[in-house]
Formats: C-alpha cells, structure tokens, sequence
C-alpha cells in the first residue's frame, strides 16, 4: 500500500546522484531551508560540496549553499524519507543497492532521471514507495561542487499508477523552489515523449556541432528517429504529453508540414538555451564515460520489439554512439549515413 503523507514544513532529503539535475535541485532546495544530504560516488565532488556548499553558476554569477550533509555511498546514513533519485540511469541498480536497505517504511523514492528507470526502482523498494517523474533540465557539472545553470525547464512528478497523492503535491511544492515544477496523472505520457525528443539530441551529440543547428539541418532523419520510438509508444496504449518547446503530436502523425513547423518552434527554442550541446555529447567529448543512451533506448527496443514495431534507425544511431563511447570521432557524416537507414 503506498503511503500518503503529510510531510512537515522543511521537509529532509537524500539527494542520491549530484550531478545536474540533483545538484541543481539540491541547491535550490537547501537554499529554501531544508536539510539536505547528497549523495555521490565521486569523492572530490563530495569534498567540495562538503567543504563549501553546491555552487550555482549562471551567467557571470555565482553561488553557493551549503547543504546539511555530503557523502560517498561509503559514508553512514540514518532511516532515508524522502529520496531524490538522480544517478546516471545505467547507474540505478547501484545506487539502489545503496538506498533500498535504507528506505524507511514510509520512505519513498522519487526517478528525477531520463529514461524508463521506474518500473526497476519498484521491483527494488515497493511500488508504493517509488514516484515517478519527467525532468528536461538543462544543467552540467563544470568542477567540484560547482553546477552551471542552464535555466529552467520542465519537471512534473505524478504516481505510477496515475492517481493524486498528497504526497506528490508536498515534493511538488517543495521543488517549486527551483522552478515551475508540477504534478501529472500521466507520468508515462512525458517519460515517453522525452524519450521522441532524446532521440533527437542523441543523434546531434555524433557531431561536435550545435544541437539546434543539427536538427534543422537533418529534418527528415529527425522526424524519422522520433517517429520509431512513438510507433512503439503507440502500441503500449501511451498518451504523449508536450513539454517546454516540444509537441509530439505532429512527429505521431503522418503530416510533413506539420512536424515541420513543430521543428521549427523546437529549433527557435533551443537557440534561446545556453546549453547548445547535449549532456551525451559531452559524456563522449569532455568526460570520456559511458552515456545514457543503451540503456534509454535498450527499453524502447525491447518495447518495440514485444510490440513488432521496426526500429532499423534506433539501432543504427546505438552503433553510432557504441563507436563514439570507443573513442571514434564525431562527425556529420554520421547523421548522413543514418540518413541512409532512414531512405
């Protein structure tokens, strides 16, 4: 049975993952007074969040909050409440090594990752202890304790099974502090969709190029890559959700014209972004680690597959970034040679 609480004003979090997006949301929810702990495996991050707080660039700006507590996964730790899971999603079992012995009864853990990681996180703590949640945030870590802000975007939180709770409107209202953070009936709907908009900026991270210019450059091969993970989507009976600049409507649907002028909103939007490359392209070309992407795009493929959906694009753009993750070089001519799938 899930537990509806009623959290008391300043409620703790464990923030698991202090990378962009829970370092973000750390900062910004110790500024607004709670207690916060985080989390993370990377032992210098930690010692400098520990020593002077989540420091928060934007612009030329900078500042810093401290935060009640920073610690490695080594590190001791009391009953966990309220969890903010926010490790890489080929990361999750791991950390969930980590919070599940320590998920107090009413405890819960709330997936502020990219991909479909909710249904594993469940088969780990309870359902009624897992809380799903659709996050477009566009952040990178730039140092040691230190997060460049790449303003703000969407974050909506709901229940797996699609009801109300008492429990998502507190966490909603509590991560209102960063920004226009809300609560769903239909989580899967985002998850989904975001993943139709990944596709996208995965492709643009096989180019040292800007993603806003790669998209509008590479139209028919955009609409196609999206147009395969809705195929699969459609067939799991999922409701597609708009976000930020992003309709998938028009990329479901058979319209050129129509996706066209989507893409158009999409491009105009992201050259307003500061972030012009996606956090993929730089796991790939500045830290040198393994992305996101096999295992975002390993559920949608097994998805598809249940479903008889052909994904030949999906599967070719995972080579692409196979070859990247194994040193090759980015270029354009990878987007052509999908290109060549895609006709």
């Amino acid at each position: 049975m899930r537990n509806d609480v009623t959290p008391a004003e300043k409620s703790s979090y464990t923030v698991v993952g202090a990378g962009a997006i829970g370092g973000t949301l750390a900062h910004h929810l110790a500024r607004a007074g709670h207690p916060v702990t985080v989390v993370d495996a990377d032992r210098e991050h930690v010692a400098a969040i520990a020593e002077s707080g989540i420091t928060l660039v934007h612009g030329d700006e900078a500042a810093s909050v401290p935060v009640a507590a920073a610690i490695t996964p080594d590190g001791g730790a009391e009953s966990l409440g309220r969890v903010l899971l926010a490790v890489k999603a080929q990361a999750t079992e791991k950390a969930l090594d980590w919070v599940a012995p320590r998920l107090a009864e009413d405890g819960f853990v709330v997936s502020l990752q990219n991909g479909l990681n909710e249904q594993l996180i469940a088969a780990r703590v309870g359902a009624g202890r897992t809380v799903g949640a659709f996050v477009n945030l566009f952040a990178d870590v730039t140092g040691p304790g230190q997060i460049r802000d790449g303003g703000l975007g969407a974050l909506v939180i709901g229940e797996l099974d699609g009801t109300e709770s008492e429990r998502v409107r507190s966490v909603v209202a509590d991560l209102q502090s960063w920004g226009p953070a809300r609560a769903t009936t239909n989580v899967d709907g985002y998850l989904w969709s975001k993943l139709g908009f990944g596709a996208m900026l995965t492709a643009t991270a096989t180019a040292d190029v800007a993603m806003a210019d790669l998209i509008d450059r590479h139209r028919p091969l955009m609409h196609a890559l999206v147009a395969e993970v809705f195929a699969a989507a459609r067939q799991r009976g999922i409701s597609l959700e708009a976000f930020d600049a992003f309709d998938p409507a028009p990329y479901a649907g058979d319209d050129d014209a129509a996706k066209d002028l989507a893409t158009d909103r999409l491009v105009a939007w992201l050259c307003t972004q500061p972030k012009d490359r996606s956090g993929i392209w730089r796991d790939i070309a500045v830290r040198h680690r393994p992305t996101e992407v096999p295992t975002h795009y390993g559920a949608v493929l097994d998805a598809a597959v249940a479903a008889g959906v052909k994904t030949p694009l999906l599967v070719a753009l995972l080579g692409e970034i196979e070859e990247l993750e194994r040193g090759g070089e980015m270029s354009e001519e990878r987007l052509r040679r999908l290109a060549e799938v895609a006709r």
